[in-house]
């Protein structure tokens, strides 16, 4: 992968990939002891350890996309991570979790407020390729073909 200055947004999700993939991990390898850190009943079903794959796959996504500087990426993750807190807390009130899920609730809009500020600054930085957020300019995301030609190593590297 090319050497490269991250913006602050590509680092707060490359922070928050690292997150997911300890959890993902932990939901893989020990269900149970996540669980009961949250208050919320073992379980021997496989259901569970497929939540740790899918956020093995988030991070990874999550992690590729900040490395190559993806800025429309790193903006929908911040659409995205603020979908699950309203979810956890509308759970709570409706009495079908803990409050304990809440705390994920709390990691997930923290990262994601930390992202959107980021984009924010890096924007009036000038550090974003295009911009951060719809409407303040017509430029179009990268194109494929262009992410990939960027991404081919070359020999020696």
């Amino acid at each position: 992968m090319p050497s490269f200055a991250m913006s602050a947004s590509a680092k707060s999700l490359v922070v928050f990939a690292v997150y997911l993939f300890l959890l993902g991990l932990g939901l893989i390898i020990a269900p149970n002891a996540i669980l009961g850190l949250f208050g919320l009943a073992p379980t021997t079903d496989v259901w569970i350890r497929i939540i740790g794959v899918v956020a093995l796959n988030l991070a990874y996504y999550s992690f590729r996309a900040a490395r190559a500087g993806l800025v429309q990426f790193i903006r929908w993750s911040v659409h995205g991570r603020l979908i699950a807190p309203a979810f956890f807390v509308c759970f709570v009130a409706l009495g079908l979790a803990p409050w304990q899920l809440l705390l994920f609730a709390l990691v997930d809009a923290a990262a994601a407020t930390w992202t959107y500020l980021a984009l924010r600054a890096d924007r009036r930085a000038g550090a974003l390729p295009f911009p951060a957020f719809p409407g303040t300019s017509p430029s179009p995301p990268r194109s494929i073909r262009e992410e990939m030609e960027r991404n081919v190593p070359t020999a020696g590297s």
